[in-house]
């Protein structure tokens, strides 16, 4: 006997079949809830115009699971979605953390190609670019705010200013800017 188990999977849905899909979903939920051992499902997209949908189901067992994923009734509900429903992904997960934390157990079948990443000297391009103005700007700041701290505190306030405006807010923005120049194909 196991604990629930839950599968989350991300699916890719043209964005004008979002009607379409939504009662695809609610038909699925409707068709699982009538078997023993369901204790729940979810869905939720990124924003309106994505086409990633990533839904939880979750079951009390592994047995209840197999029962619903092996089913005529899931079969005829995976069926009416051709056409317009790709599967990209599925991971299942066992316990509490299949809600939110991460896995004890984890089994994942990725269907798309993994993405790759872009060349190393076009990461270090775009990292400059604004490590290079933010240093400049921290040090002028420092030059004033802090000339007579002793050089490693004066360094250490520097980088903990510096470094969570280059993650969350420079580093985000210049790889959505460069992202054409970043992921443009390569050439052989």
């Amino acid at each position: 006997m196991t604990g629930p188990v839950t599968v989350s999977i991300t699916r890719q849905v043209d964005p004008s079949q979002a009607d379409q899909m939504l009662a695809w979903l609610r038909a699925g939920i409707e068709l699982a809830e009538r078997f023993d051992g369901f204790l729940g499902s979810g869905w939720v997209r990124p924003d309106v115009a994505s086409t990633q949908w990533h839904m939880l189901y979750r079951f009390a067992s592994q047995e209840a699971l197999e029962a619903w994923e092996l089913s005529a009734q899931r079969r005829w509900w995976l069926d009416s979605a051709q056409g317009f429903v790709d599967e990209s992904s599925r991971e299942h997960r066992t316990g509490i953390e299949g809600w939110f934390d991460e896995p004890t157990s984890v089994d994942v079948q990725d269907l798309r190609a993994p993405a790759v990443a872009p060349p190393r000297w076009k990461q270090m391009c775009a990292i400059f670019l604004v490590f290079f103005p933010l240093s400049v700007a921290a040090n002028y700041a420092g030059k004033d705010l802090a000339a007579d701290w002793w050089l490693p505190l004066r360094v250490l306030a520097t980088v903990a200013v510096m470094t969570p405006v280059m993650t969350y807010l420079a580093l985000p923005w210049i790889t959505r800017l460069l992202q054409p120049w970043l992921n443009a194909a390569r050439r052989p």
